[in-house]
């Protein structure tokens, strides 16, 4: 009986991974505090109403925050590109309901679900944000 528990117990211990592969290349962005509340009654947030229509809010993340109404709730990423070094060209720009690195690479990425579109190459999805609805008002906070 002690050899099973002594042979579970080092099965657990060696199966387990000191490191994650999978965001060995998601470090770009910095964990920069978000504490952003956007008044949908304001008109530059007006789009924020309806479904599809992602809002650009500057100087909150890394990059600013892309804000978006799903239909089932709201999402919000930070705008920097996570395959990126912070650079001038590294913020993404709305394209419908894409995000488009303005780098010559010009990665895209999903308003809907963070997710890099179109290059298979691509480790890091957009770096989401937490979004409570509070009467008028969206929360924006990490």
């Amino acid at each position: 009986m002690r050899l099973i528990k002594i042979s579970i117990l080092a099965l657990i211990l060696f199966s387990c991974s000191k490191s994650d592969d999978s965001n060995s290349n998601c470090n770009f962005l910095l964990n920069v505090g978000v504490n952003a509340v956007i008044n949908l009654n304001l008109p530059q947030y007006n789009p924020l109403n309806f479904i599809s229509n992602p809002v650009y809010i500057p100087n909150q993340g890394n990059g600013g925050i892309i804000v978006t109404n799903t239909g089932t709730g709201y999402v919000a990423y930070d705008a920097a590109d996570p395959n990126h070094s912070q650079n001038t060209c590294s913020v993404l720009s709305i394209s419908g309901l894409e995000g488009v690195c303005g780098c010559a690479d010009e990665n895209t990425y999903s308003l809907f679900t963070g997710q890099p579109l179109g290059n298979p190459n691509l480790r890091c999805g957009l770096k989401s944000y937490r979004v409570e609805l509070s009467g008028n008002n969206l929360i924006v906070t990490n």
